[in-house]
């Protein structure tokens, strides 16, 4: 694995399991990083917390920071959510979410 990249665990709907490395150094967020190994995120708003179509639900013990107004205005207005569901475009690649566990919610 290159220098100043993480893992990230991605299950698709299909329930396959996808490990995908992404760089810390470059503002990268998970949609953004599902889309570059042409997963079926697709990200319509282009990540500014419009849309909901990168919700994801995690599912390790991952911390993450508190979700924003915008993430979660958009969320209540989302379909198929659940308590730990979360924009990917709102996680940001860092060193802290290395080996995150995220699940692709229903298109």
């Amino acid at each position: 694995m290159e220098p100043n990249n993480i893992r990230v665990h991605i299950i698709d709907r299909e329930n396959k399991e996808h490990i995908l490395e992404g760089p810390t150094d470059m503002s990268m967020n998970i949609m953004e990083l599902c889309k570059a190994y042409d997963l079926p995120v697709l990200g319509e708003c282009g990540g500014m917390a419009m849309c909901a179509t990168c919700q994801c639900y995690l599912e390790s013990d991952t911390p993450l920071p508190e979700q924003s107004d915008d993430e979660l205005d958009m969320l209540d207005q989302a379909f198929f959510v659940k308590n730990e569901s979360r924009l990917g475009c709102q996680i940001q690649l860092s060193d802290s979410i290395d080996g995150i566990v995220l699940r692709l919610a229903p298109e």
